[in-house]
């Protein structure tokens, strides 16, 4: 399905005079940043179309003869950078008219609202609440100016989205897993196993990630379902997060904690493999089996399809266990962090 970027012009790509009319050379000025982040958003397989509201174009209050010029002077500027408008769509009348063409209605955009377009994977750019609230209208995304930097907005659509959910139920457990690797760090783990859900939330805290984990398991018969699906479905979430790898590290984390030490190696290179260099001196530490904690790094490495060396050692059970997480989660790190400039896939083979 076809693909747009919608874009407001004044305040998006033009600096809005205070009296919100470009009707003159001498108010002609481009905000910060919109020509070099147009430039990075052309060739990417969007459409670019410019929607605009422009109060009373053609009456006397404005007249078109005063508009051309400045519109002609921002498309000839643009297409000298290499970025040509596939639409230009523009609502003349006054807000008091309530046009069903106004924004933030989208009866300007009759045309991909036809099922011939991915609106979920269109974007809306704009500076004002009304073109954020024109991208809900649509099914589509906004993105502010202001909120938002031009190289926020670049960077945002040029990376995509890599947040996934995966869901697996079966007669032991019922788990749901939402990760977002390029989240702002919220959390809601419960597996029902307190010591998990606190080491669980190191990924969040150190490996830069939001993260929503619900596991319902058996856990009168055993805690080993519990952790060994919730391993195998958190791995498959951060798999699919990672899509295709493009511009990725792919490699990471050694970190001490107190008197313990954790080494542990990650490479997304699409083959699985563990490497467990760890020993425990306790049976248990708080409501977690120790001998689980291979499990769990062995069932995510094969649901990442990742090579995971994790060596330790450490005095304190406690120490020792969240040094490993720790070091994973900044291994994650590493590994997920992502130059959406240089797309290429971080492999000699071309493909991961």
């Amino acid at each position: 399905m076809k693909k747009a970027l919608f874009i407001d012009r004044d305040g998006t790509l033009l600096v809005e005079p205070a009296d919100e009319q470009i009707d003159a050379l001498e108010k002609f000025a481009f905000v910060p940043g919109a020509i070099s982040g147009m430039k990075a958003l052309s060739g990417l397989g969007y459409e670019l179309v410019m929607v605009s509201n422009q109060d009373g174009l053609g009456t006397p209050a404005f007249p078109e003869e005063t508009f051309l010029p400045c519109q002609q002077l921002l498309l000839d500027t643009l297409r000298g950078e290499g970025v040509v408008f596939d639409n230009i769509l523009i609502d003349k009348s006054f807000p008091e008219d309530n046009a069903p063409t106004r924004k933030p209605r989208t009866g300007l955009l009759k045309e991909y609202m036809d099922g011939s377009y991915d609106l979920s994977a269109c974007y809306v750019i704009g500076d004002r609440e009304s073109d954020v609230r024109l991208a809900a209208n649509l099914g589509a995304v906004g993105l502010q100016l202001g909120p938002l930097s031009w190289e926020d907005i670049v960077r945002r659509i040029r990376g995509g989205v890599r947040r996934v959910t995966v869901a697996r139920k079966t007669a032991e457990t019922d788990i749901s897993v939402t990760v977002d690797l390029d989240g702002q760090g919220d959390s809601r783990i419960e597996t029902g196993l307190h010591f998990f859900d606190h080491m669980l939330t190191q990924l969040v805290h150190h490996g830069g990630i939001s993260l929503s984990l619900r596991c319902q398991g058996d856990l009168e018969v055993d805690e080993h379902h519990s952790v060994e699906d919730t391993a195998i479905v958190l791995g498959e979430a951060l798999r699919k997060a990672l899509g295709d790898k493009r511009g990725i590290g792919r490699y990471g984390f050694a970190l001490p904690m107190d008197e313990s030490r954790a080494l542990v190696l990650l490479d997304f290179g699409g083959r699985s493999e563990l490497v467990w260099d760890v020993s425990f001196t306790r049976e248990y530490v708080g409501d977690m089996p120790t001998e689980l904690f291979r499990h769990f790094f062995k069932s995510l490495s094969d649901a990442m399809q990742a090579n995971l060396y994790v060596q330790a050692r450490g005095e304190n059970n406690h120490h020792l266990a969240e040094s490993i997480f720790k070091a994973f989660a900044r291994s994650l790190r590493q590994a997920v962090s992502r130059n959406v400039f240089s797309y290429e896939i971080p492999t000699s083979k071309g493909l991961l």
